[in-house]
């Protein structure tokens, strides 16, 4: 055998340096030890924007919270000045109602405070009427109101107390019919009927002379 039959029969062995191209149907193979790529950016992106969405909703929650808590107290602060305005203006209105009666007209008088009257107070007036009629018509009493103080002690949505300081005077058989000038202090225990004040209570060293 010749020698270039020699080399013709040799298997031929070639290197491929790493800067060879690499054929298109040969499968790559990842280094040993390499991590697959992560876009780290786009996941803080995605945490961050999970994280402001959640905050701006409790902030929202939250504010929803305080302003509703803010309209229910406001509305209730309101609530209890506009009784207490209420409730006072009720009680300087029945304040002279007491006071001021005529024995000639009792009808007028005793009408007048059964109108403003409520619970005990009216059924104590009512009962006791008859026996306050023949006091007043028997000494001819005559009883005129001057300046009429009232204030209130205390008072929620529904109910309150009440003071009142009435300027009077009287006219009778026991003053030999000369008008004499006093005073008659009120305590009233008023309670709201609906859209009325009416006085349940009232507490005075005397009503009439």
């Amino acid at each position: 055998m010749t020698t270039d039959e020699q080399l013709t029969d040799d298997p031929i062995v070639t290197e491929r340096k790493d800067s060879e191209p690499v054929d298109a149907d040969e499968p790559i193979v990842p280094e040993s030890g390499a991590e697959p790529r992560t876009d780290q950016a786009g996941v803080m992106r995605r945490i961050t924007l999970g994280r402001t969405v959640t905050l701006v909703s409790m902030v929202a929650l939250v504010a929803v919270g305080v302003a509703s808590y803010l309209a229910v107290d406001n509305h209730r602060i309101r609530s209890r000045e506009d009784a207490r305005v209420a409730a006072q203006q009720a009680a300087c209105a029945y304040a002279p109602v007491l006071a001021r009666y005529d024995a000639k007209n009792l009808d007028t008088y005793f009408a007048a405070v059964l109108a403003g009257a409520t619970g005990d107070w009216k059924t104590e007036f009512d009962a006791t009427s008859k026996d306050l009629r023949d006091v007043l018509t028997q000494g001819q009493v005559v009883s005129t109101v001057g300046n009429v103080q009232c204030a209130i002690e205390s008072a929620d949505e529904t109910t309150a107390q009440a003071v009142a300081v009435i300027n009077q005077t009287i006219t009778s058989l026991g003053t030999k019919g000369v008008p004499a000038p006093g005073q008659l202090s009120v305590t009233m225990s008023l309670r709201k009927d609906a859209d009325r004040w009416l006085v349940s209570k009232v507490s005075s060293p005397m009503l009439a002379h």
